[in-house]
């Protein structure tokens, strides 16, 4: 089996993602969490990551960046990226899909005017967030119902994005008091014996 190391910073984070993936997996690597409090970061690491950013996943001393395609890689050689061409192209629609959602979630998440920030949240909480999630409980829909995964018949990383999402969200039921079948899902990834095991013993962080 190769060396996996998975280099973020102490947090989930853009990392996350991956982490779910080897947990649910079964397969063991290195979680290496920089503090650049400590000069860990840039530090030796930087040089090693080829656009300067992290995080990065390294397999058997090669390098590979940005964190989608580390969590593609993953999937894909894991067994959890969907078992048809159609599937693993949903199951990347629907990543993409929480991408957009995260990338809303940064808006206000790190902005220092209180005010400002407590706008963007309002709107995020009661406009875009509502329209996103909704958009996802009627694909949800039309696969068996929506009483299984978003593609196919088995758990996929997308499957296991939800369950980020919804940690994104404050890990709480609430922002997904609407939609049933969405917070239906991400349970049930959530309890899934390996994921519930990550879940139990990871490190809390503030991000």
């Amino acid at each position: 089996m190769p060396n996996y190391q998975l280099v973020y910073f102490n947090g989930r984070g853009r990392a996350e993602l991956c982490r779910l993936i080897f947990h649910t997996a079964g397969v063991p690597f290195e979680d290496i969490r920089l503090d650049h409090t400590k000069g860990e970061w840039p530090g030796e690491w930087k040089a090693k990551c080829p656009f300067g950013q992290l995080p990065i996943l390294v397999v058997d001393g090669k390098v590979l960046a940005q964190s989608r395609a580390a969590a593609r890689y993953l999937a894909r050689e894991f067994n959890l990226a969907g078992k048809t061409s159609w599937d693993q192209a949903r199951a990347d629609m629907f990543i993409d899909e929480f991408d957009d959602i995260g990338t809303e979630v940064v808006k206000f998440a790190f902005e220092k005017d209180e005010a400002k920030k407590a706008e963007l949240s309002a709107k995020f909480y009661a406009d875009t967030l509502p329209r996103h999630l909704g958009y996802l409980e009627n694909l949800l829909k039309e696969n068996n119902g929506g009483d299984g995964y978003f593609v196919g018949d088995s758990l996929t990383w997308a499957g296991l994005g939800i369950a980020n999402v919804y940690d994104l969200l404050g890990g709480t039921d609430a922002p997904f008091a609407k939609f049933p079948l969405l917070l239906a899902l991400a349970k049930r990834v959530r309890e899934n014996p390996k994921v519930a095991e990550y879940l139990k013993t990871r490190a809390q962080t503030s991000f």
